[in-house]
């Protein structure tokens, strides 16, 4: 049997430029926040229903928001867990969840959230003896904890595995950001334990690999970003997402930039940390507009971790023939499995950027990486 949470208010801190959600869903919504993980839950229930007939997997969702009205809008056949959910979710309804799961001795927990709802689940099993494998299906902002499956697709493949003893399990580092140091643009991230979980290669992002602090990896990023400099547009907009090495091309143009925000420069000026509806008010040529990405380390996903407010229409608007890549050498001999990911949120953004994409790593050299 599988239990099935929802984290209803997971990841809607991400276009809003938040940085994350705890403590300020009040601020998201007035800043016109939608929910993001009930579509992720039904996307991930949906592929899970497909194939149904290659192994029937039993569902236990939770009450309404936290996985029952999802369940119901897919037409799956499914149980409701026998608990009281309050109006407003809590990580004490997560907590419940699960410690009411794990007394039924479900074989796996599927949650819907982010870091902090794997949180959550870590300290709800603190204490048991034999704890339930868990696996995520990424709705948060940032995920950096290794036990979310890349996707809510991969996260179904995951399951069907699992459920037929096609998968192993491993133990998972469970990692948890301070959000108001990381909405100061200070990275605090701090390893909170280990979940056990399915491991399917390809389908199971990792953990983040923190960026090296050598004097050959700062060389790279100088070298790195000089040569993105130098094929820069004069009059063109610049869409800067986070990290070390786009930070290092703003610090070359002498501009301020975050190094967890996504900025916009153009003509010589940083418009810093801006969200989704700032870019759009911002940005009116389109054509004339690029956006430079470096892939997380060790996961290397493009897009869908820690930038959600380079949101798919923005992406649709600027186009993929328009997006640099840049990475260094170690970054991307550390990446799982060789390949680029994507996790827009938007099927159809994902599959207009799979493919291949050039990455820049030197001063006039580049690699043709593959996108999944």
């Amino acid at each position: 049997m599988l239990g099935f949470i929802v984290n209803p208010i997971a990841g809607m801190g991400g276009k809003v430029g938040l940085k994350g959600t705890d403590n300020v869903l009040g601020v998201a919504i007035a800043r016109g926040a939608e929910p993001v993980a009930p579509r992720r839950a039904v996307d991930f229930l949906l592929r899970l229903k497909k194939c149904e007939t290659d192994a029937k997997i039993e569902v236990l969702a939770c009450p309404g928001l936290m996985g029952e009205k999802e369940a119901v809008e897919t037409g799956l056949t499914f149980q409701v867990l026998s608990m009281r959910v309050r109006e407003k979710t809590t990580a004490a309804d997560t907590k419940e969840a699960v410690r009411l799961m794990t007394a039924l001795r479900v074989d796996l927990i599927v949650f819907v959230g982010g870091d902090g709802t794997a949180k959550d689940i870590l300290e709800a099993m603190q204490g048991a003896t034999d704890r339930v494998p868990v696996l995520g299906v990424p709705s948060g902002v940032k995920m950096y904890s290794g036990v979310f499956a890349v996707n809510p697709s991969d996260a179904a493949e995951v399951v069907f595995a699992f459920a037929q003893n096609q998968a192993e399990t491993t133990e998972f580092e469970i990692m948890d950001a301070d959000e108001e140091a990381i909405r100061h643009d200070v990275f605090a991230v701090k390893l909170q334990g280990f979940l056990r979980g399915p491991f399917l290669p390809a389908h199971i992002q990792g953990s983040k690999q923190i960026s090296l602090e050598t004097n050959d990896e700062k060389d790279n990023q100088t070298a790195t970003a000089k040569f993105i400099i130098e094929e820069m547009q004069k009059d063109g907009t610049y869409l800067l997402g986070p990290g070390t090495t786009v930070k290092r091309i703003a610090e070359i143009l002498r501009v301020n930039k975050t190094v967890l925000g996504v900025d916009i420069y153009t003509k010589g000026k940083m418009t810093l940390d801006v969200n989704e509806k700032r870019i759009l008010e911002e940005i009116d040529d389109w054509q004339n507009t690029w956006i430079i990405l470096s892939p997380i380390g060790h996961q290397g996903i493009l897009l869908g971790r820690g930038n959600q407010q380079i949101s798919p229409r923005i992406v649709k608007l600027v186009g993929k023939e328009r997006i640099i890549v840049a990475a260094t050498k170690n970054k991307l001999q550390g990446i799982e499995g060789n390949v680029l990911r994507v996790d827009s949120g938007d099927a159809q953004v994902d599959a207009m950027l799979r493919g291949f994409i050039r990455v820049v790593t030197d001063y006039r050299e580049w690699r043709i990486m593959q996108v999944q």
